[in-house]
């Protein structure tokens, strides 16, 4: 692990911090592998209920570093690793820091402000949730660079905006301010302090039902574009593990006694 990307716990909540302020946050090898093993090692611990994802400084993220397209590029060995998937993934090492966000089983909220540029962009589609600063900026910038965006934004964009919306953001790189990110839904809402209310909001789910939580993720994330069907049955799938359940009683009692719930 490196201290490009750090993890904090505060009880039931994760924070997970972009540590390179002096680069902006500017994704490097450094930050695409942080941010994969933060991420599985959150997937995996039962404990946390709830992320905050943000970035240290005035920027949450410049994009990639400079470097990469700067220093010795080797694009025989950058192809190989675009289009090598490990064992048992589905995101290859560039998509994971941005996918590995709707893997983890409960909330990630971003804390936005600042630039948000092309990789910065796609980290933050990655969360469920966005919360913006009016500094806050943002950009499906590759083009400049001759690319296309190439860090599962066909996973999470799709699901935000309108198709026409997506390929002018995608055909003109155009920088975006952050009312607009909230009118077209790069952002679910514009506030002065997006970190004071992504805790204020991590820290209100983690008091929920922790079972259903990780079902009402799932239920969205896997019908949202789904049959109707299939969809219906995974609802009354999820339902039916919950209901009758501790936790779930425990939030029945809890409402009945006018006390906070203890949930397991």
């Amino acid at each position: 692990m490196t201290d490009s990307v750090i993890l904090k716990r505060d009880g039931h909540v994760a924070e997970v911090w972009l540590n390179r302020p002096e680069k902006h946050n500017a994704v490097d090898q450094s930050i695409f592998e942080g941010l994969a093993q933060i991420g599985e090692e959150i997937r995996t611990d039962k404990t946390i209920r709830a992320v905050v994802l943000t970035g240290e400084g005035d920027n949450f993220c410049s994009g990639i570093d400079t470097g990469f397209f700067t220093g010795a590029l080797n694009p025989a060995k950058l192809v190989e690793q675009i289009q090598t998937f490990p064992e048992g993934e589905i995101a290859n090492m560039f998509q994971k820091p941005g996918y590995v966000w709707q893997e983890v089983g409960v909330p990630v909220i971003a804390a936005l402000q600042g630039v948000a540029y092309g990789a910065g962009t796609q980290i933050a589609l990655g969360a469920d949730i966005r919360l913006a600063a009016p500094t806050t900026r943002m950009s499906v910038m590759e083009i400049k660079w001759g690319l296309i965006p190439d860090m599962s934004i066909t996973q999470t964009l799709p699901r935000l905006v309108r198709m026409d919306v997506a390929k002018e953001l995608l055909f003109t790189g155009r920088i975006v301010e952050a009312e607009e990110c909230a009118e077209i839904g790069l952002v679910t809402r514009v506030v002065e302090n997006p970190l004071e209310e992504a805790r204020a909001m991590a820290t209100l789910i983690a008091g929920k039902n922790p079972d259903a939580i990780r079902r009402d993720k799932q239920l969205l994330n896997e019908t949202w574009t789904g049959d109707a069907a299939e969809t219906m049955r995974l609802e009354a799938e999820l339902q039916a593990q919950i209901i009758g359940q501790p936790n779930q009683m425990e939030a029945v009692f809890a409402q009945f006694q006018k006390r906070d719930p203890s949930f397991k």
